[in-house]
């Protein structure tokens, strides 16, 4: 088995056994070693009092690419830093594109940043993300 199918496969796993990333329609797009792409819309249920998209959609978005990309690798590995910068709103029907991207990876730690973006290609929203990499194996 290549590392990108045992990626896809780690990936898989996860998401079947993820029942947010489900809610949130999150379809994949793309999955290798230390990268993942993920999709969704913007549901009615998702905004906020102002008509916007809660601010915790996109978080959760960036959070799954996070997840997925930092466990693609074939270790366990627990998320222990979050950050997110929101730059544009969003309404219900917008499609979100969120790019999970490997910026350093040792045998203990690893950093991603995930860039989210909409349809237009502007960036809505930027995340940082460091992970802690478990001795256990997926597989």
């Amino acid at each position: 088995m290549t590392n990108e199918e045992r990626a896809q496969r780690i990936v898989s796993k996860m998401y079947d056994n993820d029942p947010f990333s489900r809610w949130l329609g999150v379809e994949r797009l793309k999955t290798e070693p230390g990268h993942c792409v993920l999709r969704m819309t913007v549901r009615r249920e998702m905004l906020n009092g102002f008509g916007i998209a809660h601010g915790g959609i996109t978080f959760s978005l960036a959070d799954s690419a996070f997840a997925f990309a930092s466990n693609s690798r074939g270790r366990h590995a627990v998320s222990i830093d979050t950050s997110i910068s929101h730059m544009v709103s969003l309404k219900e029907g917008d499609v979100i594109t969120a790019t999970a991207i490997e910026e350093q990876l040792s045998h203990r730690i690893g950093h991603y940043r995930v860039e989210v973006r909409n349809e237009a290609g502007e960036m809505v929203a930027l995340f940082r993300g460091i992970v802690y990499r478990k001795s256990q194996e997926w597989e």
